[in-house]
């Protein structure tokens, strides 16, 4: 089940291709940032919210699958979904090429307080209101 999904629809660039003309793979990792964050700007909760309230998301653990290469000008659907918020942040994403999967992948990021450096376990108040969650502490 996902707390919140989202769709991204972006044009490979020239610049992120390597020598055999097809996308390098470390860019996927790029387009994964640009899909998470477009999420988090639908879901009203951004990188910038996140400062506001002393959290840091890095990320802790990636899982990667690539399928089918990319090239040049494709138009790409990447779908974003946001499976967990606590303890950590738990993101799948899948890249279609129109109709086929041609990449999967999940990350796993902790909240960490910007001022203590400590790691903190539970959500954001204001991302939980803005998914509709409520805590009952």
């Amino acid at each position: 089940m996902s707390l919140f999904e989202s769709e991204l629809e972006i044009k490979v660039p020239f610049h992120d291709l390597d020598p055999m003309n097809v996308v390098w793979h470390g860019n996927y990792v790029k387009y994964l940032e640009q899909s998470r964050c477009d999420m988090f700007d639908k879901i009203g909760y951004t990188y910038y919210d996140m400062k506001d309230d002393n959290y840091i998301y890095p990320i802790a653990k990636m899982s990667m699958k690539y399928v089918k290469p990319l090239s040049f000008n494709q138009k790409i659907l990447i779908k974003t979904s946001l499976i967990e918020i606590e303890p950590a942040i738990i993101i799948k994403y899948k890249i279609f090429n129109g109709v086929d999967i041609v990449f999967e992948a999940e990350s796993m990021q902790i909240g960490i307080n910007i001022k203590t450096g400590e790691s903190v376990y539970n959500a954001p108040e204001k991302l939980l209101q803005t998914l509709g969650i409520y805590n009952e502490k």
